[in-house]
């Protein structure tokens, strides 16, 4: 445990802070009055806290607050206003040690723009390889002599197109393509990369890239994580997979903000057993013969 508590301020400071101002332009005091509509003012920390609740409901934003104040890492932009810096002045973080340098926020952009970048990468990638397929066949059709030592590093190149097939010396000039792996296995090699030993996470809905598959390989590996290699983690989720992580501490920012005694009382979890509950003899017996 890093961070042991953390307090927002309350609907009565935020409604002081919105009276003493005497400029009456602002439609919005973004972040003031989004958490604790939600009634959120505190979060007392386990190891693994998250925060439930639909669009809107702030989990977001209290991700965003928490990592402002800690100062954690982060990589991409993200939703400020000119009122977000003195909010999380207002706020207090108490810690029990000293919040590791390599701790960090990963959102959702995060691991879209990674994602991006590597769709960048390949697409170079396919230009480059186009152009060297090009060559491959004019220098295996090339009538090549040599004439000086000038000409050597040209004959080189004759040679490996003819003692090479089409792809293999694509492969070699290009070097492996980037594109091995899915988004889905591409947002858990980065969760696998930015998630260090000794830290704090803040993790803002990591399924949203995920598989149900790849979402309970992360949940494993945050489990993981928690257990062996002393990480503390904060999750925004909608998830049943993640909700269930053993001993995490589950705040619904649909109801007041309470503390859920189970997942399993989620509405989210639920309408997924309902659904499953409906269909249950398609999973049990199948769906019939295709050929009926």
């Amino acid at each position: 445990m890093y961070v042991s508590s953390f307090f927002f301020p309350t609907e009565d400071e935020e409604w002081a802070r919105r009276l003493s101002l005497k400029e009456t332009c602002y439609q919005s005091m973004y972040p003031y009055f989004v958490l604790s509509k939600a009634g959120l003012t505190e979060i007392i920390f386990r190891p693994v806290t998250i925060l439930y609740g639909g669009n809107g409901s702030g989990k977001s934003t209290a991700l965003n607050v928490i990592a402002e104040k800690l100062r954690l890492r982060r990589s991409s932009a993200y939703n400020r206003s000119s009122f977000f810096e003195e909010y999380v002045d207002r706020c207090e973080a108490n810690l029990e040690e000293a919040v590791p340098p390599e701790s960090r926020i990963i959102t959702s952009d995060d691991v879209f723009d990674m994602m991006l970048n590597i769709r960048s990468v390949n697409e170079g990638i396919d230009r480059r390889r186009e152009e060297i397929i090009e060559e491959y066949y004019q220098l295996r059709g090339e009538k090549f002599t040599l004439r000086s030592m000038a000409d050597y590093e040209r004959l080189h190149r004759v040679n490996q197109a003819r003692s090479k097939t089409k792809s293999r010396f694509a492969d070699q000039e290009t070097g492996r393509n980037i594109r091995e792996r899915s988004n889905g296995e591409s947002a858990m090699m980065y969760f696998r990369q930015q998630i260090e030993n000794d830290t704090l996470c803040l993790l803002d809905e990591p399924e949203n890239s995920l598989s149900p598959e790849n979402t309970l390989l992360l949940a494993d590996f945050l489990r993981e994580g928690v257990r062996y290699c002393g990480c503390q983690l904060v999750i925004s989720t909608h998830s049943p997979f993640l909700l269930a992580l053993p001993g995490a501490k589950i705040i619904d920012l649909d109801h007041g903000a309470r503390i859920v005694n189970s997942w399993t009382q989620l509405s989210n979890p639920r309408t997924y057993y309902e659904f499953f509950k409906q269909h249950a003899n398609e999973f049990e017996y199948g769906a019939g013969d295709e050929s009926d």
